[in-house]
């Protein structure tokens, strides 16, 4: 299996060969490829040591597979190009994600829709991530009507520059911005840039991604996300109303049996999910579970995970271990 890891030398592609090698995914050859300035540099997997090469270059190899993180415009541009010379693409961008005809992916919902014509896979948004693991086996079971999101997103989501950032401003460094205002002890109620709509276009990921990983465009979604001077991952104040009504301990056993999903909701013990404990791990964790005494059929839950990992990493290497499993590549 000749894997390609596009964007190798930048945070989530670190976090990509990190998770690749963990999770024992059968790697005959690694194609470290990244942008011009880099080609050349040595990256190690797995106590080999590899060259990194340019886009072409890894084109020409023809891999199995290519995860892809290296911003939209990449994936736009290079993406069909792998796919021409029979490479299977995951791509981490948002690129293909609302492309009617490209599937978007969360393996524990709906990697069975995959076909061996499925050359550009999407990897869905972070955010959208551990919010549909945890929505997908209620919908099932009670049919949600209507989801109200606040997200309060880790600075790895924006990149390396917003880690140097927050350092500087620790350290009373004056440097390079990566947002409009200071983050140290401060919340920017603005992920990514804004739309006509005056929503930011984060905000409309999870509207739009939700509804098209479930399969059902009448669920109504609405989001406000939020960057906090946190590193270990996003955090989700969730409300979801419901047709139907429910019991909050069914609730919590349906997520207790969900694949990928910890439920961590004790308050006897101070137990619920913080990105503190969540750094690192694959596990969407999901606490705080309680009914909204305001309206009908509705619940509130808390929902955290590792950006890096589940909202992006370890997501695309899951769906490329079920494309192994079922023979797909």
């Amino acid at each position: 299996m000749r894997v390609a890891v596009v964007g190798a030398t930048g945070m989530v592609g670190e976090v990509m060969l990190q998770v690749l090698a963990e999770r024992n995914f059968p790697v005959t050859e690694l194609i470290p490829v990244a942008s011009e300035k880099s080609v050349g540099k040595e990256i190690e997997f797995k106590g080999a040591k590899y060259k990194v090469v340019g886009l072409q270059t890894a084109v020409d190899m023809k891999a199995d597979i290519a995860l892809f993180s290296a911003g939209g415009e990449t994936s736009l541009e290079w993406a069909p190009k792998f796919a021409e010379v029979g490479t299977t693409v995951i791509d981490n961008s948002s690129a293909w994600r609302m492309d009617p005809t490209k599937k978007l992916i969360v393996p524990e919902i709906n990697a069975s829709e995959l076909t061996k014509e499925d050359k550009i896979i999407a990897n869905p948004n972070c955010s959208t991530i551990q919010m549909v693991l945890v929505l997908a086996p209620l919908h099932k079971k009670y049919k949600i009507k209507r989801v109200i999101v606040s997200t309060y997103q880790s600075i790895t989501g924006t990149g390396v520059k917003a880690v140097q950032q927050l350092e500087n401003e620790y350290a009373g460094i004056q440097g390079e911005m990566a947002y409009k205002y200071p983050i140290h002890r401060n919340a920017i109620p603005q992920c990514d840039s804004f739309e006509e709509n005056g929503y930011t276009k984060e905000e409309m990921k999870l509207v739009r991604e939700t509804q098209k990983i479930i399969g059902d465009r009448t669920i109504a979604v609405t989001a406000t996300a939020i960057r906090v001077p946190i590193v270990g991952g996003h955090s989700e104040a969730v409300n979801i109303e419901f047709a139907n009504d429910f019991n909050v301990s069914e609730i919590r056993d349906i997520l207790h049996h969900t694949d990928g999903v910890v439920v961590q909701d004790n308050t006897d013990t101070y137990t619920y999910p913080m990105p503190l404990f969540a750094q690192g791990k694959d596990e969407v964790f999901v606490g705080r579970i309680r009914r909204d005494e305001s309206q009908p059929n509705s619940l509130n839950m808390w929902i955290v995970a590792d950006n890096l990992r589940k909202g992006a990493a370890t997501n695309t290497i899951q769906i490329a271990e079920y494309l192994v499993a079922n023979k797909l590549v």
